[in-house]
């Protein structure tokens, strides 16, 4: 089937130093309640404004992965086609031109959809394709998307091509070009409501993106963006906004509301600084919250310095929730105050998927379903990551193996080629299979649900020593004789399962009786004890490389070769150069876990 390539217009003006600017949206006349000064009636005016974060180019509910329509044990129900119809329901109740449509970013990169068109059949190539995520967005009618820290995961070249497809403007007034320290993408939207017999409504969006675009796609932003903290940036921005005339101001951050980061102290910037911005920085009166992954209905944070309330939400992530923000605003003295914000969430599973969006983008769906579905080997008998996050699973060692070959391909001849290999490779996901029998790039996509590529670093065994004992903090002290509750061994310390790494080519036990940072024991390579002076190059992923997670040493190590294939391709690669997936050809026991000597499981 032909895939859209319809030539597109752009709605949205881009001027002056990268600020966006809108037309105006024609209001109903504002409601007049109660008596002010003089008997003369109060006006007042409802302005609903909407948001979803983190789509990871979910268009629809459908798993790619499964070769079927998502479902979870929660009821959710993902994608766009199912916010296009929430929307339509809130325009219907509120009145179209009295709403606004913003997103928090990571919209381009996270399922094979948008793999599809970033590598595939890529939109950056002559006569190339729309981007699905455009096309819906489009059609749907967002104002405003903020950078998320995944837009960056293909480079500049498709992040600008994505930029020209949509209708609205990517906001980021914390992504700055290097040289001038100016805004490189449009720092704010802007957006005036006529209100018939009263000033019009001026509502400003200021977009912030995250710090750690910095350390994990420093490949592609090195020397030509820097991204300075959230705070700073809005401290700047939001009185200029409020000169401006503006009665509202929204912030959409890319940005947990924690307080905390990954990369430990490799930034002088909080990763998720939502609700420091909030707190800080006066004049905001809502902040669209996302990058976290988090559903959170309503926060509310008090301003340090006026002592106003500024109200937060997170929606859920995929398209499964929609942020609805509703301002009251009343007239005083010829200007519009906020009077009351009220957040609040609907959710994608009560509602159909639009059939607009389904017929808009079938033909694309198709396209990927077709190309998931490939067949490129066989495999001897079934692999699952079930177990994988306290056991050493073949299928992790797959991963492994590959990278390991990969690198030792690429280092051969070099002054390097004679050092050992070891690789890392994380659990990702708790229920990915590849099944005995036909094996699929859709099968093997599951198995690495990131687009990241391979890196090779210099490092000491030492260094290596240190940097198990930082992942080995992933498990909770379990006392030797105690009861062992899997749902509860793992994520200690919040940790995510991606931030647990195995380490391939070694020997080790981690005793999880023993206090964290003395857990590595029986540290063995080659079956002697590992020489902490020994040189090794480590095959490991770019975010991990580039300081992501914040385990020891391996940012600031040598970097001895890197590429810009995924992982995910390099091990369809071998499945499909070796015909037979058989876990004789790269599974081995590394490690286990322990308590007091005494094996786990």
């Amino acid at each position: 089937m032909p895939l859209n390539r319809r030539k597109f217009l752009k709605r949205s003006a881009v001027t002056g130093a990268g600020v966006a600017l809108a037309g105006t949206a024609a209001a109903p006349a504002a409601e007049a309640a109660g008596a002010g000064r003089g008997g003369k009636p109060v006006k007042r005016y409802a302005l609903t404004v909407m948001g979803t974060t983190d789509l990871h180019g979910h268009v629809f509910n459908w798993d790619y992965f499964k070769d079927a329509e998502y479902g979870d044990a929660a009821g959710n129900a993902q994608g766009l086609a199912r916010v296009s119809t929430l929307v339509n329901e809130v325009r219907e109740e509120k009145g179209r031109h009295n709403t606004l449509l913003l997103d928090a970013g990571d919209t381009i990169q996270g399922t094979p959809l948008t793999y599809y068109y970033a590598k595939v059949d890529p939109i950056t190539a002559e006569g190339g394709p729309v981007h699905p995520m455009a096309q819906a967005m489009n059609a749907i009618g967002y104002d405003a998307v903020a950078l998320g820290n995944h837009e960056f995961n293909y480079g500049i070249e498709t992040l600008r091509t994505f930029e020209e497809q949509c209708d609205f403007p990517l906001l980021g007034a914390n992504a700055l070009d290097a040289k001038t320290l100016k805004p490189a993408f449009p720092p704010y939207f802007m957006k005036t409501f006529r209100v018939k017999g009263a000033p019009p409504v001026k509502v400003a969006v200021l977009g912030l993106t995250n710090p750690g675009i910095a350390i994990w796609d420093k490949a592609y932003v090195q020397g030509r963006l820097t991204f300075p903290g959230l705070e700073e940036q809005a401290a700047t921005w939001v009185p200029k906004l409020r000169s401006m005339g503006a009665d509202v101001v929204v912030v959409s951050a890319h940005s947990g509301s924690s307080g905390t980061s990954s990369y430990g102290d490799q930034l002088p910037y909080v990763e998720n600084a939502a609700a420091n911005v909030a707190r800080q920085v006066p004049g905001i009166d809502a902040i669209l919250v996302g990058h976290a992954h988090q559903e959170i209905e309503e926060l509310l944070v008090t301003n340090e310095k006026t002592g106003e309330t500024v109200v937060l939400s997170e929606p859920l992530c995929y398209a499964e929730r929609l942020t609805l923000f509703d301002f009251g605003l009343v007239l005083e003295r010829g200007r519009w105050r906020v009077e009351s914000v009220k957040a609040s969430l609907r959710d994608a599973a009560t509602v159909e998927d639009d059939p607009a969006i389904t017929k808009l983008l079938a033909d694309e769906h198709a396209e990927v379903v077709a190309y998931v579905n490939q067949v490129v080997g066989t495999a001897t008998q079934t692999l699952t990551t079930v177990e994988a996050r306290y056991k050493d699973a073949p299928i992790i060692d797959l991963i492994a193996k590959v990278q390991e070959d990969v690198v030792k391909a690429a280092l051969a001849g070099t002054g390097y080629g004679s050092l050992p290999v070891l690789a890392q490779a994380s659990p990702f996901s708790r229920t990915s299979e590849i099944p005995a029998g036909e094996v699929t790039i859709r099968d093997l996509s599951s198995l690495y649900v990131y687009d990241n590529t391979l890196v090779a670093k210099l490092m000491t065994g030492a260094q290596v020593r240190a940097y198990l004992e930082y992942s080995a903090e992933y498990f909770a002290q379990t006392a030797a004789g105690a009861p062992v509750d899997v749902a509860r061994l793992t994520n200690a310390g919040g940790r995510p399962d991606y931030n647990y790494d195995y380490v391939s080519g070694l020997g080790y036990e981690i005793d999880i009786a023993r206090p964290a940072g003395s857990r590595i024991r029986n540290l063995t390579f080659g079956g002697a004890p590992l020489d902490d002076a020994q040189q090794f190059v480590f095959a490991v992923n770019n975010y991990r490389a580039n300081g992501g997670g914040a385990f020891p040493h391996v940012a600031s190590a040598k970097e001895l070769w890197a590429e810009s294939t995924e992982i995910r391709t390099r091990i369809a690669e071998w499945v499909t150069a070796k015909g037979v997936l058989d876990p004789k050809d790269f599974a081995s026991v590394d490690w286990r876990l322990t308590r007091d000597g005494t094996p786990v499981f």
